[in-house]
């Protein structure tokens, strides 16, 4: 059915994604800001070959009556942001919406949030829990608008840990039965060292990028409390070497210090969230290179319409929010930026929004590199298991040609960057332009 559906969405939202510029594209007269460096460069001329970017330099461009230029009239380009903590199929529906509705409803308002997603300039995403596989099939051939997706498939996690959304009518499991969430991707399930392989297996086989486990209990799964742990370190340590087969790696989710700890003694390259680590555990990422890829929550804000024991958790991982930052800077942390943003269409809007929270403890150079460049870092870990093997999240030559045109300077303004709407003129990704205001 999914087949039939997502050809027609696409030309229901905006006719289709567009195709590859007929001709060469050369912009001129543009600050470039390249994802490394904290300073714009002037001068320059850029052209794109493809999906790549073919030159950057300065001098006279070279150009052909073929060549289809554009004059940036002096506006900042910047590569496509990325985010690290992203779930799309979950964005765009309420929670129980999503655990109630035939799937093909679910599918179609995430085809529509992933075109949203792209245009708020966001043309990588890391998904990290859900069966997203579809939708990037569906991305990647062109049936619909999006961002690049990196896929975990659905998140792995232990009885009654987070994500374990099954009705208590489904418990106890008998004779191997799934329930219809499990069946649709929605999670999954292991209790031993064996199953935990299993999963991380059946991930892979679908395409996963990398592989996502529960450590901890989470905000959004109402019987699941921050503070419980889920897999021992044995069974964590088992997903890790599974990934290690398949040429990739294991995020985990983790807010407490002992999930934390767990996870990277277990070997984990990256840990999710981290919020309620304390200054030994932030010691222990760093002294271990290991990855924290987190979301800058400050205020209620930044929840949607959570109630009850779900809100109790939020407030509390709001409250931890600054001093995971304060000790992720101390002690030189690999950090990652993600929104996590789950449930609300309303809320999803708010993705360069997050962006500007982080202004709180770093400068606004240091914010877009990490929502570029050291993304990209992160994003390459998944080694033999990545789709896309070009450069993200810089541009320079031969980079993969996703960048944005801003109607202002990101570097001075990072709120810039929450009304895309209005100050994102150019939307580019793989060497496709998504958005173009200017007159050409």
């Amino acid at each position: 059915m999914l087949s039939l559906i997502l050809p027609g969405l696409s030309k229901a939202q905006s006719g289709g994604p567009p195709g590859a510029p007929a001709r060469p594209v050369l912009f001129t007269n543009f600050r470039l800001f390249d994802g490394k460096s904290s300073t714009l460069r002037d001068g320059l001329s850029m052209s794109i070959d493809g999906n790549r970017i073919g030159h950057i330099g300065t001098g006279p461009a070279a150009s052909t009556d073929a060549t289809l230029t554009i004059d940036c009239g002096g506006r900042v380009i910047m590569p496509g942001l990325i985010d690290m903590h992203w779930h799309a199929l979950l964005a765009a529906l309420p929670v129980q919406t999503v655990l109630q509705a035939d799937m093909g409803l679910v599918y179609l308002a995430a085809s529509a949030e992933a075109e949203r997603t792209l245009l708020r300039g966001f043309t990588t995403i890391r998904d990290v829990g859900g069966p997203a596989f579809v939708l990037q099939q569906a991305i990647d051939g062109g049936m619909i608008s999006g961002p690049r997706i990196y896929p975990s498939g659905p998140m792995i996690t232990t009885t009654g840990g987070h994500g374990d959304f099954r009705a208590l009518a489904d418990v106890p499991r008998t004779g191997g039965q799934l329930s219809r969430l499990e069946k649709e991707g929605g999670f999954a399930i292991a209790d031993t060292e064996d199953e935990v392989r299993l999963r991380v297996r059946e991930q892979f086989l679908q395409g996963a990028t990398q592989v996502k486990l529960v450590g901890c209990g989470g905000v959004s799964t109402p019987r699941s409390p921050l503070d419980m742990l889920t897999f021992t370190e044995p069974q964590l340590r088992a997903a890790v070497e599974t990934a290690s087969d398949w040429g990739s790696y294991v995020l985990v989710h983790a807010y407490t210090p002992e999930a934390v700890q767990r996870s990277v003694s277990a070997g984990a390259q990256c840990v999710e969230h981290g919020h309620l680590m304390d200054d030994k555990t932030a010691a222990l990422l760093a002294k271990n290179g290991t990855w924290l890829s987190t979301q800058p929550f400050v205020n209620e804000n930044d929840a949607g319409e959570l109630t009850g024991t779900s809100l109790e958790k939020f407030r509390e991982v709001i409250a931890g929010t600054d001093t995971m930052f304060k000790l992720a800077r101390k002690h030189g942390v690999k950090t990652a930026f993600g929104t996590d943003l789950i449930f609300s269409p309303a809320l999803a809007q708010r993705q360069g929004v997050m962006l500007t929270h982080m202004a709180r403890w770093y400068s606004s150079g240091e914010v877009l590199k990490m929502a570029t460049a050291i993304n990209g870092q992160l994003l390459s870990l998944s080694g033999k298991r990545n789709p896309y093997p070009g450069k993200l999240g810089v541009l320079e030559e031969d980079a993969y040609a996703d960048l944005l045109l801003v109607d202002g300077n990101p570097l001075d303004n990072l709120d810039l960057l929450a009304s895309p709407d209005k100050n994102l003129r150019i939307v580019m990704k793989d060497g496709r332009f998504y958005k173009n205001t200017l007159a050409v």
